[in-house]
């Protein structure tokens, strides 16, 4: 490494440390990666605070959140439109009869994957189910439409747990197990998991206390309903933890390295599970003249104040996680540029929105590879 860009490491590492210093963060790991070649990682803060301290390494398990929506359900879309076993353009109702009705009929499954199917952005699935994790696909079906199909982008939780519930579906499996056999065994992760459990859980970064935050947002008075203790080592969302721990929008569990592993998967010179010609789904802009640009499962960076900040170039795509994680990917010059952070643990709500903390680390990061080349 030249000394220009281990002073370039420095610098982020040091405005990482200064974030945590001012209380955005207990923790942060990145990596940022060029055709395949690590080129700067770094962990710094505390993985865990309470109940007990646990530091941060570039080994720590994060809790990806949001991140599960492109990484697995993208990626397991993908596979089956690539296997002709799934169709953008047709409609959920052909695979999920509970949509089968007048407002929905004509959702597709494009939209569900690019955030313009109408659907609400999150409900409480653990009360509107009442408490029967079979009953979810009806509880979301029964929600009504906050806009036409088609005509606007409302990013939404509920668009991709149906997406999970489709695949459950049309493959007979479960979620879970569908990941394994297609995604983690094929690409040998190991630290990587779906309901990780309590073995491993010194190895996770932790989250919040209980619900709170979801508890407000629903406005919930119901405590058996929520959980009281440090979320540390089982999925952060509620939904997603109703839903037996993994669903279409949240459960994924890894570390910074693996979490690249996924990322290669999206770039056509690397990817080991698609077709090359497949990866061009994930750069095509599938929403002109909406809110944001959306491809298959991401946000493009030509989207107007997305985190990708001015470096990335626009064809550029990425996700972020409520947790505090993020993943970006410039496809064309095989990059990738991952931040993971634990902002939810030992922490009293508002939580930071460290949008501006993802675009800076996004612009140091870019201008110290642009060094190193």
């Amino acid at each position: 490494m030249s000394s220009a860009s281990f002073i370039d490491q420095t610098q982020i590492s040091t405005f990482l440390a200064e974030r945590i210093k001012q209380g955005d963060f207990p923790s942060a790991v990145y990596l940022v990666a060029e055709q395949g070649r690590v080129v700067f990682a770094g962990a710094l803060g505390d993985a865990v605070r309470e109940p007990q301290s646990i530091p941060a390494s570039l080994d720590t398990i994060y809790d990806l959140a949001s991140l599960t929506k492109p990484l697995l359900t993208g990626m397991l879309c993908a596979r089956r439109i690539e296997a002709g076993e799934l169709t953008l353009e047709a409609s959920l109702a052909h695979y999920l009869p509970e949509f089968d009705r007048t407002d929905k009929a004509m959702i597709t499954v494009r939209q569900l994957l690019t955030h313009s199917s109408g659907l609400p952005a999150w409900r409480p699935l653990y009360v509107l189910a009442e408490g029967k994790r079979d009953a979810a696909v009806a509880a979301i079906a029964n929600e009504k439409l906050e806009y036409q199909p088609g005509k606007r982008v409302v990013y939404s939780d509920l668009g991709f747990i149906t997406l999970g519930i489709l695949l459950e579906r049309m493959t007979r499996k479960s979620f879970v197990q569908l990941a394994i056999d297609e995604i983690f065994e094929p690409l040998q992760l190991q630290q990587t998991f779906l309901n990780p459990g309590i073995g491993i859980r010194n190895r996770i970064a932790a989250s919040e206390r209980g619900n709170t935050y979801e508890r407000e947002a629903a406005n919930l008075e119901r405590p058996r309903l929520v959980r009281e203790n440090v979320i540390w080592g089982e999925v952060h969302d509620g939904n997603a933890y109703f839903l037996g721990g993994a669903a279409g929008h949240a459960g994924l569990f890894s570390n910074a390295f693996e979490t690249l592993r996924f990322a290669e998967q999206f770039i056509a010179g690397r990817t080991q599970l698609l077709r090359a010609a497949t990866c061009d789904l994930f750069r095509t802009n599938m929403t002109e003249g909406l809110e944001e640009a959306r491809s298959l499962g991401w946000q493009l960076a030509q989207t107007n104040e997305s985190t990708a900040g001015p470096y990335l170039a626009p064809a550029s795509f990425g996700h972020l996680g409520f947790t505090g994680t993020s993943c970006w990917i410039d496809s064309a010059r095989e990059r990738v540029f991952i931040l993971l952070t634990n902002r939810t643990h030992a922490r009293a709500l508002p939580f930071v929105n460290i949008n501006g903390v993802r675009r800076q680390f996004h612009s140091l990061a870019a201008e110290a590879l642009n060094q190193t080349n």
